[in-house]
């Protein structure tokens, strides 16, 4: 009689097939892996997989996806922007510039401020300084104003011109609200000039994206009666950052689609050179003429 044994030994060996081999991740061979890449399907380690719609992607998969990927713009060019941080920026700047002129407003008055004069024999950087400056205390009704309207207008037109094409707008009204005081005036303080550029371009944009723009030329009308009405206003700031603002929103906004972002910034230049121009090359006209 034939009776198995208690411990059989170990199964007979079989041929390993080619294909049986454990794979490894293809850019850590040291390391095991059953998961391959949804587009290559090579094998790939926890370290090397990114999530993507379906399963998991390899790292140079994702990177190529990427690529072809069209990433959102601004309504006029520039990238797309969630938090206006470039409007919340100038609002901190505008108010650090009033808190030192609250502790020292004849100081910083005296060396900041925009004088016609002061620009022609050298102090240039009145013409940007100037705008960042307003009406010392006890006068607060200024700051109120422009930095009112910053808030409430500043967001949108940054969504919808990028922080970028933003910036330039309200750095090239405040210059050209300085450039015609320096031309037609004789000193001033505010932001007002830059203010006035961000109602003319909404105003422009308004227009190109057929809005009703009744809202905006009350806007803008009821300013205007009060920048000739109320007395101590720079009707110059007003006005030149009024036409530069204006003009900047209406190169953006109507720039050929073809080689869109190279037109905005050519035209940006081209403004910013006519405007130093014209402070190089003319006298402050009413200053020296009184």
């Amino acid at each position: 009689m034939t009776t198995q044994p208690d411990h059989p030994g170990p199964p007979a060996p079989r041929d390993e097939a080619p294909g049986d081999h454990i794979p490894t991740c293809y850019r850590h061979p040291d390391r095991e892996t059953y998961v391959r890449c949804q587009r290559c399907e090579k094998p790939i380690c926890p370290d090397c997989m990114r999530v993507a719609s379906v399963g998991h992607q390899c790292v140079e998969c994702v990177r190529e996806g990427n690529k072809t990927v069209r990433h959102g713009q601004a309504a006029f060019g520039g990238r797309p922007v969630t938090t206006p941080f470039v409007t919340w920026t100038l609002l901190a700047l505008n108010v650090l510039a009033y808190l030192a002129e609250v502790v020292n407003p004849a100081r910083v008055l005296n060396a900041f401020a925009m004088s016609a004069d002061a620009v022609y024999y050298g102090e240039w950087w009145r013409l940007v300084t100037g705008a960042f400056l307003h009406s010392p205390p006890p006068s607060y009704w200024h700051i109120l104003f422009n930095m009112w309207a910053l808030f409430a207008i500043g967001p949108q037109l940054e969504r919808l011109l990028g922080s970028l094409r933003f910036s330039a707008l309200y750095l090239l009204a405040a210059l050209g609200g300085s450039v015609a005081v320096y031309l037609f005036g004789s000193v001033a303080v505010g932001a007002s000039g830059a203010i006035y550029g961000l109602f003319g371009a909404m105003f422009v944009i308004s227009r190109r994206l057929g809005y009703d723009m009744r809202g905006v030329l009350w806007l803008i009308g009821i300013n205007a009666v009060l920048t000739f009405v109320i007395p101590n206003i720079s009707w110059q700031g007003h006005l030149g950052g009024l036409i530069v603002g204006a003009l900047i929103t209406a190169l953006y906004a109507y720039a050929p689609a073809r080689n869109r972002t190279a037109f905005q910034l050519g035209t940006t230049l081209v403004v910013l050179i006519v405007l130093v121009a014209a402070v190089m090359v003319l006298p402050p006209l009413v200053s020296f003429a009184g």
